[in-house]
């Protein structure tokens, strides 16, 4: 059988080409490899493999900020948009292959959160523009860096990581971040940095911020809070009087916590403690010099040395004024004179006395006025108990409500005197070490229980005259003839029957006999009775004149009595 040969004629070529091509021909919408095979102007020709060739401008083989570097013969990664346009030439683009290539990479990364390479290269509205390898990134202004930085300008065109928060292919839109990158970076610097420090470590840091609290300072990515406390041994009122911001420090570690990863730093403790052995430089009872350094309600603060402060508390700065704010009496940077009263290292605190290095007024006034001397001086306060008067050397003394008077009840005395009224008075007692004086303004006169306590004077059971001063719904006060004592007659006092027992039946100016049934030298009282008078005359004249149980009535007896004494007393006219 002989063989037949197959001589294809020209149209069965071209048809069988065009099916060879179209069994290889990419699809359109796809990156393709090419090569380049030719350079015209600012063009580069590729073959892809088609019936004709493409044109791809040579800026897209550059990037963003970067210049094309291409020559013929290279092979290219292209995105073939269409076969053929109305020219017969093949429509390519390195742009769009690049940026799918980089999607299919940043999904990965997306996915896996694995930092990507970029350059920012332009500024938006909001932020910035990021080249990731051919895909365009927005970068928001917040997240460019951990603080906001002013000038992006050191940043721009420099290749650096960003972290993708999030992508959207669809809408061909990618946010990025380099604050991420930044804080990520710092935190595993910071946590290297803490695993490093030792509490006692001393190192050095940069002022980094200042607070009314203290300072923080950066000791190489991480930074440390130096509390005011911790700043020096004296009082420092705002780290400001003595740090400033970049200002470079040695500090102390002071504490270190590994969970929250919080350092407390000290300056202070570099220095020796003032307060060792301070018992032994300020002895209680001897004075010292020191500068007001605080003053509160309470008190005022005192700098003996730097580090060392003590409190003179409200009542130990005045031997007088009493309650007066202490910033009447001291000033802030006035240097003083003080006592030690108390010293406890443990709690670090000494009590200090202001008023212990001036002269005692309570002794002075003691020296110059004794017992039973008179003053005299200003009424300036009246109380439910008593009056108070100014003494020398801004200290009072008090006359107490039974002082007032010898006569009167204190209340109704010290209706008589008014602040303000200068009076005198005797010195009574003198108390240095409770602040006290007693006056006493009655003292000044005769006490007319002594005048009338004498040998020939009033006792007790004796019966004398008095006069009516007042009439009372409980009784009448009275004044007993020759002195000057006043008593009170109860209502119960007034007769032995109690239908008589009624004050209305005595006027004022009235004179009345009584018998005295108390008289105290001592405590000053005095009681007189009209109805003892009566009980004892009737006790009398039964004596006298017989007994009730004799058949005679108490009338007869009485009236017999009677008759007797104006017999007698007529008997004595007679005469």
């Amino acid at each position: 059988m002989a063989s037949t040969q197959f001589n294809p004629s020209r149209e069965d070529f071209e048809t069988l080409l065009n099916e060879s091509l179209q069994l290889r021909a990419p699809d359109e919408g796809s990156v393709v490899r090419g090569r380049v095979i030719a350079i015209e102007k600012d063009m580069a020709i590729v073959d892809v493999g088609l019936k004709t060739e493409g044109r791809v401008p040579l800026k897209e083989f550059g990037g963003h900020g970067r210049e094309p570097s291409i020559k013929i013969g290279d092979t290219v990664e292209v995105y073939l948009e269409r076969v053929e346009n109305a020219l017969g030439e093949a429509v390519l683009s390195r742009d769009k292959a690049r940026r799918e290539e980089s999607w299919v990479k940043l999904e990965k990364s997306f996915e896996n959160q694995e930092k990507v390479e970029g350059q920012i290269f332009n500024q938006v509205k909001g932020g910035f523009t990021v080249d990731l390898d051919g895909a365009v990134a927005f970068l928001p202004r917040s997240q460019v860096d951990i603080r906001p930085i002013r000038d992006v300008t050191p940043l721009m065109h420099t290749p650096q990581p960003f972290l993708i928060l999030k992508m959207d292919r669809r809408r061909g839109n990618i946010v990025v971040s380099r604050r991420s990158v930044l804080e990520e970076s710092r935190a595993e610097q910071r946590h290297e940095l803490v695993q490093s420090l030792e509490e006692g470590q001393v190192i050095e840091g940069v002022v980094k911020n200042i607070t009314d609290y203290g300072a923080f300072v950066d000791l190489g990515g991480i930074d440390g809070l130096l509390h005011v406390t911790d700043i020096a041994w004296r009082r420092v009122n705002h780290p400001s009087e003595v740090l400033t911001v970049g200002q470079t420090v040695k500090v102390r570690v002071v504490k270190v916590n590994q969970e929250t990863q919080r350092i407390s730093l000290g300056m202070k403790q570099l220095e020796a403690d003032p307060w060792e052995g301070v018992e032994a430089k300020y002895p209680v009872d001897t004075r010292f010099k020191g500068r007001v350094t605080n003053i509160t309600d309470y008190g005022a603060f005192v700098e003996l040395e730097p580090g060392v402060e003590g409190l003179i508390h409200v009542s130990e700065m005045s031997w007088t004024k009493k309650n007066v704010h202490p910033g009447k009496i001291v000033a802030t940077s006035q240097e003083v004179e003080v006592m030690i009263l108390e010293v406890d290292p443990q709690k670090r605190r000494i009590s200090l006395g202001l008023k212990q290095c001036l002269d005692n007024p309570w002794d002075a006034f003691a020296k110059s006025h004794p017992i039973g001397s008179v003053v005299e001086g200003e009424v300036k306060n009246k109380t439910e108990f008593g009056l108070f008067i100014g003494l020398d050397n801004d200290v009072d003394g008090m006359v107490h409500l039974s002082d007032l008077d010898w006569n009167r009840p204190g209340e109704q005395a010290i209706e008589d005197y008014n602040r303000g009224d200068i009076v005198k008075a005797q010195v009574l007692d003198i108390d240095t070490d409770k602040e006290r004086i007693s006056l006493g303004i009655k003292q000044l006169g005769s006490d007319p229980f002594k005048d009338a306590g004498g040998e020939d004077g009033l006792r007790k059971g004796q019966v004398v005259t008095c006069e009516v001063i007042d009439v009372k719904e409980g009784g009448i006060d009275v004044r007993i003839a020759d002195s000057e004592l006043t008593a009170f007659i109860r209502r119960a006092d007034l007769a032995r029957d109690r239908a008589e027992q009624r004050p209305e039946r005595f006027a004022p100016g009235e004179r009345v006999d009584a018998r005295i049934t108390q008289f105290d030298k001592k405590t000053h009282k005095i009681g007189v009775s009209i109805k003892a008078l009566e009980i004892a005359e009737e006790k009398e004249a039964v004596a006298q004149y017989g007994s009730s149980d004799s058949g005679a009535s108490l009338g007869d007896i009485l009236g017999a009595a009677l008759n007797k004494a104006k017999n007698q007393n007529d008997g004595d006219d007679a005469e």
